[in-house]
């Protein structure tokens, strides 16, 4: 598949204010993968499919997870993580995607998982800051993405598991499992 088909599939399913979004992770995403000599066609495609079960229907997303043994304890967790592996399923099944890394990369690209691959840390990180995004702490991210992708991650993965924290939230374990592969790195 090539990054214009999957530009319009995404555009008629998404709504605008996603798919603005979907266009800033797709250039972010081209950028980080030129200064990290990573496969810059391989991660636009990942970009664009990234979102493209963002708003699909929750009985069916359900329903994927349990029918393709996707990790159940998912629906154990908000529904806004379920759209990144029903992705992955959507891509795979709906539009042929094959490549094992751009469907890890769209499978995780909400909670990470130890050991990611390049391209997995390129997207998670794209969608994390993209030019529409204004939270406090992402120029931090912005600035460090481009001199170490695994600092990046370290960062990002510390910001939102507070975040989730300060919202008396649950932390999916693949995430915390994420940020201390980082942690026990740096020892």
């Amino acid at each position: 598949m090539k990054l214009e088909e999957a530009k319009e599939i995404v555009k008629d399913i998404l709504p605008e204010k996603r798919y603005i979004h979907t266009l800033g992770v797709i250039d972010t995403a081209i950028k980080l993968a030129n200064t990290h000599d990573e496969n810059a066609d391989k991660a636009a495609l990942a970009a664009a499919l990234h979102d493209m079960a963002k708003f699909h229907d929750k009985q069916e997303m359900k329903e994927i997870i349990l029918s393709r043994h996707l990790n159940p304890e998912l629906l154990n967790f908000h529904h806004e993580l379920w759209h990144a592996p029903v992705g992955a399923v959507l891509a795979e099944e709906q539009h042929g995607v094959a490549d094992e890394d751009i469907l890890n990369a769209i499978r995780y690209h909400t909670t990470g998982r130890p050991g990611m691959s390049k391209l997995e840390k390129i997207i998670y990180i794209a969608d994390y800051i993209e030019p529409g995004r204004t939270f406090s702490g992402v120029e931090n991210v912005r600035e460090t993405a481009g001199q170490n992708l695994d600092q990046a991650m370290k960062i990002a993965l510390k910001q939102s598991i507070l975040f989730l924290i300060s919202k008396s939230q649950p932390v999916f374990p693949d995430t915390l499992a994420t940020y201390n592969e980082y942690m026990q790195k740096e020892k």
